[in-house]
């Protein structure tokens, strides 16, 4: 059983260095004044097993498999004293990505409309 459990320990040695915090909140980046902050939802999934036999086929078998899921669900968006969540759809993020220029110029273009209303 030896076998089997040092391939536990590899297997979650391997699903933690991968699913960890920086990989749901990823790396904030800022273009013109503001920041966006990127979250994701990550799916974890293995498995494990094997057998020993003692005496007649003296052997040993295991085996294991796993899998990761990394998905975007959103984006943290901060414009000066403002934080909201801009929620993603599935398969959003392509079109995101392009349109965050886009955004960038609405965020300004509302901002410059509060101070004009001030």
């Amino acid at each position: 059983m030896a076998m089997v459990t040092e391939l536990f320990e590899t297997i979650l040695s391997n699903i933690e260095k991968i699913a960890k915090t920086k990989t749901v909140v990823g790396e904030p980046f800022t273009s013109d004044g503001v920041t966006l902050i990127p979250i994701s939802r990550v799916r974890v999934g293995f498995g494990a097993g094997g057998s020993e036999q003692s005496e007649k086929g003296k052997g040993t078998g295991g085996g294991g498999g796993g899998g990761i899921s990394i998905t975007p669900i959103a984006f943290i968006v901060i414009q000066d004293k403002e934080v909201f969540l801009l929620p993603m759809k599935q398969g959003q993020l392509a079109s995101i990505v392009e349109s965050i220029p886009d955004i960038i110029a609405r965020l300004r273009k509302s901002e410059k409309k509060k101070e004009e209303n001030k």
